[in-house]
């Protein structure tokens, strides 16, 4: 393992921090709302307003609202796509946080990209219609723009990586970027994920009978199925070392990263719940903790009935009744962006010392042996977290964190 010299002459592990971090997603803008929305256990799930569903089972998701999402940049600013803006204004906050934070490297988690600007493409060549917009469209479409974007908009010239690895892919990233500077190969890193709800998304998961008509209820008895979201955060990590020395506030630290494949079914996860635990059993040997420390787990719980019931089992299998919470259940599903946001919820919960709850619970699941954060978030005591995130095709991504020692 790549080590760092201290003054006593031993060698250690290098240390990842967070050094400041940004977030806009259904629970708010910023740091300071969001806490607010995970305490107050609120339910930012609401109609969906920017397309007709009238046609789809599920009708409900948690959006970001368009007159909070302004870049600054005047008429430059109505050319951006929303994913873009999102951006914008998580790197923002993070900036403000730390000015001196220069990244050498960009490393943001996706599934989208500008999907709704390929939407308006093809609407335009099916009906014959207008064209005069469609350079802009294409031009905003990759997945990388929302990413240059939002850099150019500060400055900054930073390599971009983008990993888009179905809705592990912000764990991902934020996995890759710690472990860029564990290996020492970089100081500082800007990682996180970005999605923006698409029509073709929406109506593709409504389609699969994923989404529920219903209420989203991660790990009860009766859930029926998940609601999408969207939003961004981003996190800056560097070398615990260079921070200290630099004098930033340190937030946490993310110590340990796993992933796994279980390529059990395009959509289904393993039942026996191998390929979740195999991610949480490789992030805690990353972290050379045993699973006794560990204090709150944010699940990924999307409340499908067979991606809960393995993850549960996987989380039941190796840890004896720590908290566990989905708060999907407040904001819905962030797809490639719900790993960025729910470290950030993490960096709360351990900044803050409470468990965020899991909101619109009713009953246990009798098959799944859990300590579920009932509807309601509490005080505890908490110094290392789990972060879970699994996708399509069996992609598994479990990261932790854990508040800084002083």
């Amino acid at each position: 393992m790549p080590t760092s010299t201290v003054s006593s002459g031993k060698s250690l592990p290098i240390r990842v921090a967070v050094v400041a971090a940004g977030v806009v997603s259904p629970l708010g803008f910023g740091l300071p709302e969001t806490l607010n929305a995970l305490r107050g256990a609120r339910d930012c799930v609401s109609p969906v307003t920017r397309f007709a569903v009238e046609g789809c089972r599920c009708q409900t998701a948690g959006q970001v609202p368009d007159e909070r999402l302004e870049s600054g940049n005047g008429r430059h600013d109505k050319r951006l796509h929303r994913a873009s803006r999102m951006m914008i204004a998580a790197l923002r906050e993070a900036l403000t946080q730390d000015r001196q934070f220069k990244p050498q490297l960009t490393v943001i988690g996706t599934t989208s990209g500008g999907m709704s600007y390929g939407e308006n493409y093809y609407r335009a060549l099916e009906r014959h219609g207008d064209l005069r917009r469609a350079p802009s469209w294409i031009a905003n479409y990759p997945p990388q723009k929302p990413v240059i974007d939002a850099q150019q908009n500060f400055d900054i010239a930073a390599p971009c990586q983008v990993i888009a690895n179905a809705c592990a892919s912000g764990t991902n990233a934020i996995g890759h970027a710690f472990e860029c500077i564990r290996s020492g190969r970089y100081q500082r890193v800007l990682t996180g994920g970005y999605d923006a709800l698409s029509e073709l998304v929406f109506v593709g998961f409504d389609s699969l009978q994923a989404s529920t008509p219903e209420k989203c209820r991660p790990f009860d008895r009766d859930r029926s199925g998940m609601v999408l979201g969207e939003g961004a955060a981003v996190l800056a990590l560097e070398n615990l070392e260079t921070a200290q020395t630099r004098g930033a506030a340190i937030l946490a630290e993310i110590v340990g990263y796993g992933v796994s494949t279980d390529k059990f079914h395009m959509t289904h996860a393993d039942p026996s719940g191998i390929g979740p635990r195999q991610a949480m059993e490789r992030a805690l040997a990353s972290a050379q903790i045993p699973a006794e420390t560990i204090d709150y787990i944010n699940a990924h719980g999307t409340a499908t009935p067979f991606n809960d019931a393995a993850e549960g089992k996987a989380i039941s299998q190796l840890f004896a009744g720590v908290p566990v919470s989905s708060t999907k259940s407040m904001m819905g599903h962030a797809l490639g962006a719900a790993g960025a946001v729910e470290a950030i919820v993490c960096l709360l919960a351990l900044e803050h010392q409470f468990l965020p709850p899991n909101i619109n619970f009713r009953a246990p699941d009798g098959d799944v042996d859990l300590t579920i954060v009932e509807n309601e978030s509490r005080a505890a005591s908490v110094r290392t977290v789990l972060s879970n995130s699994f996708g399509f095709g069996g992609t598994n991504a479990s990261i932790m964190l854990q508040r800084s020692a002083p």
